[in-house]
């Protein structure tokens, strides 16, 4: 049975290499294009739920354009439909936001009009540099707030320290909402780390199976939520107890997720 997450197949279009192994009206290789909004949401169906989100800079191959929502694949390869006025033509972006968020200006300027909220991770194009702000493909962004895109991060949990507060939001992926999985692929995604973008696709494809202490980085999963170990005792993780991106000690989220009846630990992974 293949998963609807990862098969680029609608019953109208799906993709030129599952031709003879997926029903559909038309194969087509499909094209490339980018998310050009700071937040888009990735849905189950047009007008459906969100799945994901995609954030400013992301490519995606697009499979259709169909009144008003194309039907993609992310780099990751989750695969939904997106509003296809957020996509724009695909640049070369070289930077991506290294703080917790940022704001893109109308001009070199902190009190000019500020005209993007940018989250951690969006992707720019820096144009031209001036004394305190890159100029922009979005706008004016200041120096210090952007990193070069082959300077990746070396350590997911210090990433994922960064989003501590970022209220939970279930399908989520930014500073602006997070949900337990989209933390996970924050972090790793900036580090240079491939990353699948629910928790059992995270927990199946990451790192290897541990006995022992833990260690700062390793992951633990539940059935449907994951954490990271930031040291040997306490995990960093987004949660709907909280409704936020906490820390917690290890043994007492054990505990606590068990008595809720969400069920023991079925897995430790080290990256």
């Amino acid at each position: 049975m293949t998963d609807r997450r990862l098969t680029p197949a609608n019953g109208r279009v799906a993709a030129m290499h599952l031709a003879g192994q997926v029903e559909a009206e038309r194969y087509v290789a499909g094209w490339a294009a980018m998310v050009g909004a700071p937040v888009i949401d990735l849905c189950a169906g047009p007008v459906g739920a969100r799945d994901r989100q995609l954030l400013q800079g992301a490519e995606v191959a697009v499979f259709e354009d169909h009144e008003g929502w194309s039907f993609v694949q992310a780099v990751d390869g989750y695969v939904g439909y997106v509003r296809s006025d957020l996509l724009t033509e695909v640049t070369a972006p070289s930077h991506f936001v290294a703080t917790v968020g940022t704001h893109a200006y109308a001009a070199e300027d902190f009190k000019s009009p500020d005209l993007h909220g940018l989250p951690f991770g969006a992707r720019v194009t820096v144009l031209d540099e001036r004394r305190k702000f890159f100029e922009t493909n979005v706008g004016f962004i200041p120096k210090s707030h952007l990193r070069q895109l082959d300077r990746p991060f070396s350590d997911p949990a210090t990433v994922a320290q960064l989003h501590f507060g970022v209220p939970y939001l279930w399908g989520g992926n930014s500073t602006q909402g997070i949900d337990c999985s989209g933390l996970i692929a924050a972090a790793l995604s900036v580090c240079g780390l491939d990353c699948p973008a629910d928790s059992d696709l995270q927990c199946a494809g990451l790192g290897q199976s541990f006995e022992g202490a833990y260690q700062r980085g390793d992951l633990v999963f539940w059935g449907g939520h994951v954490g990271m170990m930031v040291d040997a005792e306490t995990m960093v993780h987004a949660n709907a107890h909280h409704m936020a991106t906490v820390y917690e000690p290890i043994k007492r989220a054990i505990l606590r997720i068990e008595a809720q009846g969400d069920g023991p630990v079925i897995a430790r992974k080290r990256l």
